[in-house]
C-alpha cells in the first residue's frame, strides 16, 4: 500500500540568506462519485465546507448527506475534521469521528457517500519578474520585483495574506494589486482602516449592526463582511484592532460566517481577507496585545514591502508615473502642467531618506507642480528639508546662496519638522500624546504636521 505523510506544512514563504527563493502552497483533494461519475476538487482555503446545500464549498448531493455535514479546517501541521451535527454521521476510515485530524490517502464518509482525502501541496520558486510594474505597482528593484513574483502565485489562489511595511510603503496598492489579479476581481474590494474609526464602532463597521441594538442604531446596516461578498476585504492598521473584538475576526475567518451586532442569526460569506501593518505582529503576539491563533490564521502568506530609501531607482519611474496620471499636473484642457523633472532635482530626491516612503514623494512631486513655473521641475520647487538634507550639516549648502535670515527660516523648518516627526515617533503616532509632551495646543500641532505634510504613521516609518 502507498505511504501517505501525515504532516501538511503550512502556506508559507521560504527564505535564503533573507531573500524569497520558494513559495509552498498548501491545498487539499477530495475525491467522489456524484450521478456514477467521479470528481475531483482542490481546495487552498482555511475552511472546507462539506454538506448538500449548494452554499458548501463541496457540495455532495445526496440523501444520506446532512445540509451542512461536516468541515475541514487548516491547523498549524495538518487538516482537522469537525461533524456538524449530522444525521448519519462522519466517519474516517469507518471509525465514526466528531472531530479528527486527517491523513492524506484516508477515507473520509458520509452517510453513505465515501470521499478520498489528499494533501495536494505545490512548491513554486520564487523568481524575480522582469516587468517594471505590476497591477499598481511600480518598481524595477530587485525585492520589488520579488514581491511580483510572489503576487502573481498567490493571486489566483484564496490565500490570506499579511502586508507589512513601513507607513507610507504602498500596502493597500499590494491589496489591490492582488484583488486586480485574483478571480475576485470583478468582485468588490472594501478598505477598512482599524486604527481610524473608534473602537466602539468597529465590530459594527465590520459585521453590521440591527435596528435598535445600541444607542445611535437607528436602522439596520451591513458590515464590511457582507459589503465584501464575493470579493476582498483589506483591514489596514491590523495592529491597531483590540484583544476585544480579535476572536470575532477569527470567528468570521474560521466559520466564514458573521453575526451583525444584536442579531443571533448568522450570515454566511465568502471574503478573501489581506491585512496590513507597520507593526510587527510577532513582536505584538509575544507582548500579548494580538491573538496567536489569529496571527496563525491571517499570516498564511507575508509580504514585505522595501522603505523608498531601499530601492532609490525606483525614484524616477515612480516620479513619471505620478506626473502622468494625477490631476494635480493636469492642465484645464487636460494637458500636464510639467513635462518632467531636472536631472538635478531627480539626483536629491534619490538621496533623501523618504521618511514616508512612496507617500511622501507623491506629496513633494505635488507641492512641486504648484511651485513650479517652468517645464520642468527644478530643485528650487523641492521643499527645504530636501535641499538641506544633502549635506552632512547643512550650512555648507547655504553658505553663499541664501540670507542669514532665510538660512535661519529653513533651519528652523527643518527643526520644526524633525521634532514633530520624533514625538510622533516616540508616541505611536499619538497627537494629543505627542502636542502634551511639546506642551503646545493639539490644534496647533496638527497645523505643523499640516505645514510639512506629515501624517500621524509616518514617524512610526523613521529609523
Amino acid at each position: 500500500m502507498p505511504k501517505f505523510p501525515d504532516y501538511a506544512p503550512p502556506t508559507k514563504i521560504a527564505y535564503i540568506d533573507g531573500r524569497p527563493s520558494e513559495i509552498h502552497l498548501r491545498k487539499c483533494k477530495f475525491l467522489y462519485e456524484q450521478g456514477g461519475r467521479p470528481r475531483e476538487k482542490v481546495f487552498d482555503q482555511a475552511v472546507v465546507t462539506i454538506g448538500a446545500m449548494d452554499d458548501n464549498d463541496l457540495t455532495v448531493n445526496e440523501e444520506t448527506v446532512s445540509r451542512y455535514h461536516c468541515k475541514v479546517l487548516q491547523e498549524e501541521d495538518g487538516y482537522l475534521l469537525q461533524d456538524l451535527g449530522s444525521t448519519n454521521g462522519t466517519f474516517i476510515n469507518r471509525v465514526r469521528i466528531r472531530e479528527a485530524y486527517l491523513k492524506s490517502g484516508c477515507t473520509v464518509q458520509l452517510g453513505k457517500v465515501e470521499v478520498k482525502f489528499y494533501f495536494a501541496d505545490e512548491k513554486v520558486p520564487i523568481v524575480p519578474s522582469k516587468k517594471e510594474r505590476l497591477g499598481s505597482l511600480i518598481g524595477r528593484n530587485v525585492k520589488m520585483r520579488e514581491i511580483y513574483g510572489i503576487i502573481e502565485k498567490i493571486a489566483p489562489v484564496g490565500t490570506t495574506v499579511v502586508v507589512e511595511g513601513e507607513t507610507g510603503t504602498g500596502k493597500e496598492v499590494v491589496a489591490q494589486t492582488i484583488h486586480q489579479l485574483s478571480p475576485r476581481a470583478s468582485g468588490p474590494m472594501m478598505i477598512f482602516d482599524c486604527g481610524a474609526v473608534p473602537e466602539n464602532l468597529i465590530e459594527s463597521e465590520l459585521f453590521g449592526h440591527e435596528k435598535g441594538s445600541f444607542t445611535g442604531a437607528i436602522m439596520t446596516r451591513q458590515g464590511l463582511f457582507e459589503m465584501a461578498h464575493s470579493g476582498t476585504l483589506f483591514l489596514d492598521e491590523l495592529g491597531e484592532l483590540s484583544l476585544d473584538l480579535q476572536p470575532k475576526l477569527l470567528r468570521a475567518l474560521e466559520q466564514r460566517e458573521i453575526r451583525r451586532v444584536g442579531s443571533g442569526k448568522a450570515i454566511k460569506v465568502d471574503v478573501r481577507v489581506i491585512a496590513a501593518t507597520n507593526r510587527n505582529l510577532e513582536e505584538e503576539v509575544r507582548s500579548g496585545r494580538f491573538r496567536q491563533d489569529l496571527f496563525y490564521r491571517l499570516s498564511v502568506v507575508r509580504i514585505v514591502i522595501p522603505p523608498l530609501r531601499e530601492r532609490p531607482e525606483d525614484i524616477p519611474l515612480l516620479v513619471d508615473h505620478f506626473l502622468k496620471s494625477h490631476t494635480f499636473n493636469r492642465q484645464p484642457d487636460g494637458g500636464p502642467k510639467i513635462e518632467g523633472i531636472e536631472q538635478e532635482a531627480l539626483d536629491l530626491l534619490a538621496g533623501y531618506r523618504w521618511p514616508g516612503n512612496v507617500r511622501e514623494l507623491l506629496n513633494v512631486i505635488e507641492r512641486a507642480v504648484s511651485f513650479s513655473d517652468g517645464p520642468l521641475i527644478q530643485v528650487r520647487d523641492l521643499p527645504d528639508q530636501l535641499r538641506l538634507a544633502g549635506t552632512s550639516a547643512g550650512i555648507e549648502a547655504a553658505t553663499g546662496e541664501i540670507t542669514f535670515k532665510e538660512a535661519k527660516e529653513r533651519w528652523v523648518s527643518s527643526f520644526e519638522r524633525d521634532y514633530i516627526l520624533a514625538l510622533l515617533k516616540k508616541n505611536d503616532g499619538n497627537i494629543s500624546h505627542a502636542a502634551r509632551e511639546a506642551d503646545i495646543d493639539r490644534k496647533y500641532f496638527r497645523k505643523l504636521m499640516r505645514k510639512y505634510g506629515i501624517e500621524a504613521g509616518v514617524a512610526g516609518s523613521d529609523d
